[in-house]
């Protein structure tokens, strides 16, 4: 691997994306797995909450509107202490205290809306949208202008580069060891 390779690798990316299978690859080449969300279910845990869509977007937004929108990429940074591919990037103030460090890049997964509600109803993580039509009005729902919101949308064109996940699993894997 190249002496260029990078030491943070973001993720941001639409529901059902891939964003889990592209950590997934970085973190069998050495890469540790640290999520923003999973600093989100932690602080649900503690409360005694569920970690479902809902309450991780509440209190998502919740923690960025106390602790300032990039408050879930400083709280993460803490724990990093070598190559880290960090998944879950939703809001722009992340993607704006990430590129402060050092090696930092930053991908938008994607795939066409059908493919991703169907993984997302196989992997049991949207039970709310039980049609791709309410699955594509809970997505308009998230795009947000509000600083402590969600705005993947924003994220995306903040990418270095898109990666799209509309074929296999090894046809992403391809696309995805460009970046090593």
């Amino acid at each position: 691997m190249s002496s260029l390779r990078p030491r943070l690798i973001g993720l941001t990316g639409p529901n059902g994306a891939g964003k889990g299978e592209a950590a997934a690859f970085f973190a069998a080449r050495g890469y540790a797995h640290r999520s923003l969300s999973d600093i989100i279910r932690e602080e649900l845990a503690a409360a005694g909450l569920p970690a479902d869509r809902d309450h991780l977007i509440a209190k998502g937004n919740e923690l960025r509107r106390k602790g300032g929108p990039d408050i879930l990429a400083r709280r993460l940074l803490k724990l990093v202490t070598g190559p880290t591919v960090i998944d879950s990037i939703r809001n722009p103030a992340e993607v704006e205290r990430l590129r402060k460090e050092d090696g930092f890049i930053l991908l938008a997964v994607d795939a066409p809306a059908p493919l991703r509600f169907e993984r997302a109803r196989r992997r049991g993580r949207d039970e709310s949208a039980a049609t791709l039509e309410e699955f594509l009005r809970k997505e308009a729902e998230e795009r947000s202008s509000n600083p402590a919101a969600q705005q993947i949308h924003r994220c995306f064109e903040m990418a270095d580069a898109v990666v799209s996940n509309d074929g296999t699993l090894e046809e992403l894997h391809s696309r995805l060891e460009a970046f090593l």
